[in-house]
């Protein structure tokens, strides 16, 4: 027996933890995959993002789930709509963000920590996990926990299926030029409009420029405690909270 090879091998070649990106679903833990709260309850290292100042959203989700002792690594936002999108300096401070984010997350893998990084709703969709994903591709084991999407939780909200038949669902961000949503609602035929928050105006004149205002409807906090459903039309004039999604249904081929 080599005790001294095999100790020279495994210095060489040290266990890695693996992160993973786990879904969360769209808020309800009810609604939260098996796996994912299985994986919660025995964590020993959990890290979330979240606007400098607040619990965070992905948090507050977990709440009562996560084991004594657990390491919480906060992960705050230095920006969020203080800069506008389309601002030089926006990517380039988030993409400095992400690459601290990262080194911070892969430090402890390379020590052989487990990481779980808490994602609302799927990780690969939309999210900010998927910044981290493909910085740490290659470098530290992963792992990836779908979940229930935001969106998914609000068409149900409504109580109408979403799309029938050969319907094309499109599925459009509020930050987009008016042009570019005008467009695309009218190319579609059913929607789900995301990212609203303050381009809530934006997003009721496309609507009303390709004729499916009258048809969508408004969902807040979908499958959140303070969860609402609404036809937009009936929060004319009132500005939505970022957790808002605007839905309208496809009427396609049924038999």
């Amino acid at each position: 027996m080599n005790v001294r090879g095999d100790l020279a091998r495994t210095q060489a070649n040290p266990v890695r933890g693996t992160i993973r990106g786990v879904g969360l679903g769209p808020g309800d833990p009810d609604l939260m995959s098996v796996r994912a709260d299985r994986l919660l309850r025995s964590a020993r290292h959990v890290a979330y993002f979240r606007k400098a100042g607040r619990a965070g959203q992905a948090r507050r989700i977990v709440e009562g789930m996560l084991p004594a002792g657990v390491v919480e690594i906060a992960m705050e936002y230095p920006v969020t709509t203080e800069i506008p999108l389309d601002d030089p300096r926006y990517n380039q401070i988030l993409s400095a963000f992400y690459a601290e984010c990262t080194a911070r997350l892969k430090s402890l893998a390379d020590s052989g920590h487990d990481v779980l990084v808490l994602a609302e709703g799927d990780p690969f969709f939309y999210g900010s996990f998927m910044h981290l994903y493909t910085r740490l591709t290659g470098l530290v084991p992963l792992e990836i926990v779908p979940a229930i999407t935001g969106m998914s939780a609000a068409w149900a909200a409504t109580g109408a299926p979403i799309t029938w038949g050969d319907d094309i669902l499109s599925t459009l961000m509020g930050t987009l030029p008016e042009e570019v949503l005008t467009r695309q609602m009218r190319n579609a035929d059913a929607l789900v409009v995301m990212k609203i928050g303050r381009n809530i105006d934006k997003v009721r004149r496309a609507l009303r420029r390709a004729g499916r205002y009258e048809d969508a409807w408004l969902v807040e906090y979908a499958a959140m405690p303070n969860q609402t459903v609404q036809r937009l039309a009936e929060a004319e004039g009132r500005v939505t909270p970022y957790f808002s999604i605007v839905i309208v249904h496809g009427q396609g081929r049924r038999p």
